[in-house]
């Protein structure tokens, strides 16, 4: 059975066997003696992606009290669920989310907890994912943004609308709306500053060839 730390873009911690490119935690929320989840999604706000492998360092996973590490299936969905890139394994992507950050907000660079702060804030509310609205065409948004439609959430890239499955993402197609933003708005922001998530590589193998139109009227890329 697969341990209960895969994240969604919509923040929840499941039970799959999705294989993920990122691992990463929110602090110390398992009980390392039976490897399971206690109650609270969350014991820090610095909820961080972290590469798989870091120097040949070994970790048991939920087997200590460290830390209780999470799994995502690309960065794009790790940022729809509210974290950022981690200022230790990961310090020159942090470095550049932080500098996409600051262009976005036409601010100076700010620390880490002041980011973790304000992702806080628009990722949660009342403990819950929060969903925002999408101001303009989801054209206008940017690579890598994740939307919802219903209880589906779709990760957007060139024009085209991926659909996160507990298998990974379904083949490309045309998506004309969508209820809200899953991914948090400075996030969003940053992605449209310039950051580039890292994504999954079999995204590389879809293309306009391989789009399903599901009834949906296409948009303009």
């Amino acid at each position: 059975m697969p341990l209960q730390n895969r994240v969604t873009p919509f923040g929840e911690i499941v039970a799959l066997p999705q294989r993920g490119l990122f691992t990463g935690n929110r602090g110390i929320i398992h009980d390392p003696a039976t490897k399971t989840l206690l109650t609270k999604r969350w014991s820090s706000k610095a909820w961080l992606i972290c590469v798989c492998e870091y120097k040949g360092r070994r970790r048991a996973v939920m087997g200590g009290r460290g830390w209780t590490e999470l799994f995502f299936l690309d960065e794009a969905v790790a940022l729809a669920a509210g974290h950022r890139p981690c200022f230790f394994c990961r310090r020159e992507a942090a470095e550049g989310f932080r500098a996409s950050w600051a262009t976005a907000r036409g601010e100076a660079p700010p620390l880490a907890g002041v980011m973790d702060a304000v992702l806080h804030a628009e990722r949660v509310a009342s403990r819950r994912k929060r969903m925002h609205p999408i101001a303009g065409p989801l054209a206008a948004l940017p690579d890598g943004a994740v939307v919802a439609r219903g209880a589906e959430a779709f990760m957007l890239r060139g024009g085209l609308a991926y659909r996160w499955t507990e298998e990974g993402y379904a083949a490309p197609q045309r998506l004309a709306s969508a209820d809200g933003l899953l991914t948090p708005p400075s996030t969003v922001g940053a992605l449209s500053a310039g950051y580039k998530p890292v994504f999954h590589p079999a995204l590389e193998n879809c293309g306009p060839a391989a789009i399903v139109d599901c009834g949906l009227p296409e948009v303009e890329a």
